[in-house]
């Protein structure tokens, strides 16, 4: 009798690349559908729009560099990127805008280090923020939701506006800054939070149409956490951070401060808790620096969203998470079996 012995690593049978991203695809559904529900179809043709793009993007710099194509291109991680990258654009805006900000997204914040596996940075928001700092009044002009404004544009409307550049009558009346937004400048003229809340954008606990899409954000992440796609260490240590720093100075003066769950349910944290914070690559690598990862990021997005200058502050505040990552997983770093 023959004992055949082999030496690591060992392959795990299902758990490839394409299935982790086909799961993240899976849990992007619901809140994808609630995010259309409300705003209209403007949000599907960003996202089919960036998902074109980044497959063409990703099979250009693919050839350049001498890679095989297909395989890259059927991993599925250039369409999370895109789909990641579209659900941060607001829902109507300029097809140009969206090459811009994939064309950074892939070749910047992905192939430039090398492509998958060894960027510092989450593309997605990379390719955001460039587009943030560099076109503000595209990036800060939102659509109402249609249960405000009583309108949803059609799909032949929609068409027009993203690649013909078609004027959208009634335009101011049914655009609008973000409930962030509006929190934030408001406050910053004196309005009180009881004032603020009488607006017709808000709803019982947060922005009206945006508190049921990060409920849905949140069904996906538990989808996400029950197929063991994610970990729970950065959604729990995020939210916490949030809900944490929100609640302390909510409490201090609730007339200046928001609540937490308007904190929770207005903005990307949910999203980015399960979807942005959690892309393996970027993030800490350790049980106990996804922990302080998740709490960094947090922090920072409380701290932008009342005192920065801008209105959410999650992509900025994963990126400069992101730099810190190897600090963290230096000092976490769990001891040498063995070692004394």
């Amino acid at each position: 009798m023959t004992n055949v012995i082999v030496s690591s690593p060992y392959v795990v049978q299902g758990s490839t690349l394409k299935r982790l991203m086909i799961q993240v695809i899976i849990a992007l559904l619901p809140g994808t559908i609630a995010y259309a529900w409300y705003f209209g179809p403007g949000v599907i043709i960003n996202i089919c729009l960036a998902v074109l793009l980044a497959l063409a993007f990703e099979a250009g710099i693919l050839k350049l560099r001498a890679k095989p194509v297909m395989p890259h291109l059927a991993d599925f991680s250039a369409i999370v990127a895109a789909w990641l990258f579209a659900l941060c654009l607001p829902m109507h805006v300029p097809w140009w805008l969206v090459l811009v900000g994939i064309g950074f997204t892939m070749v910047a914040g992905k192939h430039l280090y090398g492509g998958l596996g060894f960027n510092p940075f989450n593309p997605a928001m990379v390719g955001y923020v460039v587009l943030l700092i560099s076109f503000p009044r595209e990036m800060t002009t939102w659509y109402l939701p249609n249960s405000v404004s009583g309108e949803t544009l059609s799909l032949k409307e929609a068409l027009a506006y993203t690649f013909g550049g078609a004027d959208i009558q009634q335009w101011d009346a049914l655009s609008s800054a973000t409930p962030l937004d509006q929190v934030k400048t408001a406050v910053a003229q004196g309005i009180t939070v009881s004032e603020i809340r009488l607006s017709p954008v808000f709803g019982e606990y947060g922005g009206k149409g945006w508190e049921w899409i990060a409920f849905w954000w949140f069904i996906g992440g538990l989808w996400l956490l029950a197929t063991r796609t994610i970990r729970w260490h950065i959604p729990v240590a995020l939210l916490g951070a949030v809900l944490a720093m929100s609640l302390l100075f909510y409490l201090v003066n609730p007339e200046t401060y928001t609540s937490p769950l308007f904190h929770l349910l207005s903005g990307a944290a949910v999203i980015g808790a399960f979807f942005i914070a959690t892309d393996p690559v970027t993030a800490a690598t350790t049980d106990s620096g996804r922990i302080y990862y998740g709490l960094l990021i947090g922090c920072l997005i409380y701290v932008i969203r009342v005192w920065g200058g801008y209105p959410d502050g999650l992509a900025f505040a994963v990126l400069l998470a992101n730099m810190c990552v190897p600090l963290i997983d230096y000092y976490t770093q769990p001891r040498v079996y063995g070692e004394k």
